[in-house]
Formats: C-alpha cells, sequence, structure tokens
C-alpha cells in the first residue's frame, strides 16, 4: 500500500488553514469496508480559501491531497477526475428560522477542496419515490467507500460521505485537538470531532462529541419492512438531549479561530457521521436541483425541532 505523502500534505493543509484562519478573523461499516489504498498521480490537488467583496470563496479541482481507494472499484464504477468547484459562502452567517435540510446537495467544503456530501443517490429498489434512501454508512448497499468515508460521482468528483480520516489525522497530528475541517454552504465553519469535555473550560480537555440521534424503535413503516437498523436515513431520528448536539449536528461555543464563540458544525463518528440540516441559509452555489429525498425520522425533508 502506497502511503499518501505526509509532508507535503501538512505544509499545503496549513497553509489552506492559514488562509482559512485570516478570512474568519476578518470577522472576528459492513458492506464498506477499506478498499486497497493508492496514490494519485494525476493532477495536483489545488485548492484557494479568499475572502472577496464580503464573501468567503472556495475554488478547488476536487482532487484528494491523500491516498484514496482504487477506483473504479467494488461498489464504485467511477474514476477521480479534476473538477471546477467554486463554491461561495457568507463571511457573517445567520441562522435561520428553522432547519434547512439538504435534499441532496453537498453540506460542504473540506479545507483541502474536497466536498462533503453525505447523500446517497440509491433508494430502496432503486425507487426515489419511496423515501427510503439508503444511508452510505450504514451497511445496507455496498457503496465502494474507501478509508477516508469517500468515494467517486459518475462526474468524477471525489466527495466524503462520513469523518475524512486522513486529513484529521493531517491537521491533528494524531492528537485529540479541535481543528477547523472546512465550511458548510451556510457559512458557518465545520469542526472535527473534539470538543470541550468542560463546555465551561474551552482550553481543558477534549473529548469526542456525541450526536443527538438515535435508531428507531420497533418496526419500518413500510417500504423495505423490518427493524430500523441503520441502513436508511430514515431509521434515525433526532432526540433532544441525548447528546453534545443539536438536530444540525452543531453546537454554540469557542473554537480556536473564533475565540469569542461561534455557531460550528461537528463531524461525528455516529449518525449523522456529516449534518444533514444546516442551521442556516445555504448558498446557492451548493444547490443541485431536483426533488428532495425522505428527510432523517420522516418524509420528504421533514425539519427537526431545533433546540
Amino acid at each position: 500500500m502506497v502511503q499518501p505523502r505526509t509532508g507535503r500534505t501538512r505544509q499545503l493543509l496549513r497553509t489552506w488553514v492559514a488562509i482559512a484562519t485570516v478570512g474568519a478573523r476578518a470577522i472576528a461499516h459492513p458492506g464498506h469496508e477499506g478498499l486497497p489504498a493508492i496514490e494519485w498521480t494525476g493532477e495536483a490537488p489545488q485548492v484557494s480559501i479568499t475572502v472577496e467583496s464580503g464573501v468567503r470563496v472556495i475554488r478547488a479541482n476536487g482532487i484528494p491531497d491523500h491516498a484514496t481507494g482504487r477506483f473504479p472499484g467494488r461498489g464504485n464504477p467511477n474514476r477521480i477526475s479534476p473538477q471546477r468547484h467554486e463554491f461561495r459562502v457568507p463571511l457573517l452567517p445567520e441562522a435561520a428560522k428553522a432547519p434547512t435540510p439538504l435534499g441532496m446537495s453537498p453540506f460542504g467544503v473540506a479545507v483541502n477542496g474536497v466536498v462533503l456530501d453525505p447523500g446517497a443517490a440509491e433508494w430502496w429498489q432503486d425507487d426515489r419515490a419511496s423515501g427510503w434512501q439508503y444511508e452510505a454508512l450504514g451497511g445496507g448497499r455496498n457503496l465502494g467507500l474507501d478509508r477516508e468515508h469517500g468515494h467517486v460521482q459518475p462526474t468524477g468528483a471525489y466527495h466524503y460521505h462520513g469523518l475524512p480520516a486522513a486529513l484529521l489525522e493531517t491537521l491533528t497530528g494524531g492528537q485529540p485537538r479541535m481543528v477547523l475541517l472546512g465550511w458548510a454552504a451556510d457559512g458557518f465553519p465545520i469542526y472535527g470531532p473534539w470538543i470541550p469535555a468542560d463546555p465551561t473550560n474551552p482550553s481543558g480537555a477534549l473529548r469526542r462529541a456525541l450526536p443527538s440521534y438515535r435508531l428507531k424503535a420497533g418496526q419500518r413503516d413500510g417500504g423495505p419492512g423490518g427493524a430500523h437498523d441503520g441502513a436508511y436515513v430514515r431509521d434515525w431520528e433526532f432526540v433532544s438531549g441525548t447528546g453534545d448536539l443539536d438536530a444540525c449536528n452543531g453546537r454554540t461555543g469557542p473554537t480556536p479561530e473564533f475565540p469569542g464563540g461561534t455557531y460550528h458544525y461537528v463531524l461525528t463518528d455516529g449518525f449523522p457521521f456529516i449534518p444533514r440540516f444546516w442551521h442556516g441559509t445555504p448558498d446557492p452555489s451548493f444547490l443541485r436541483r431536483g426533488p428532495p429525498p425522505g428527510g432523517v425520522g420522516g418524509k420528504k425533508g421533514k425539519r427537526p425541532k431545533q433546540e
């Protein structure tokens, strides 16, 4: 197995995070076993994060800066190819009146220019109208995900369905650290899984955040039938107060880039992995057209109550 060029990767990511930080300061599973890792040998990764006319602009070719699975490969027939990503997010994001469901749009973009896109384009019996959307990390269908929880769309776009392990390792050095992983479509920052163990002491010990989603009890109400086992998005429901995070998998508090506190998202080890709802209003540069899939805990984009 060929390992990624860690030194070069760290240097690039330090540059990207520095660019992102300048902008921030300006505003004060089964069926998804790891595939053999290879190193990208085509076009080099390219990403820039700048502030232009009061908007944060992320431009990237979407090429990952780390080893990936072998694509095309088992469960994913597509080949990685350069993209022309250009995303814009507000510098001063604001909360919306209610959480906004992603539908089939990407949630955000990581600091290495790879898109964070949790929704799978596969449904029970290939029937989108059924509302029973497969959960990419649920093991119900082999989608050919690699160790980074990523794979490739028919367009050639490599993207993450869950926490990108190599990126997190690079930014944290393998140590518990609260690190900026990217920006959501509504402009709020995205962090790794670590949060302060004591919310009143942000400089103290850290622990991995616990999401507030749980598997539903009993049997599914139609569709594939059977018990709620996590294979489908609708197997999960938000239960306020059972974890550290809200329905958007976020929280408000200080971060290294925002010591005065800000709302921010957290990528977690458990569902929803990458948030399925925005706390604010997404920029149109992230939106895809088409009907939304069944929402988390409901049908057709039902919004959970935000706490």
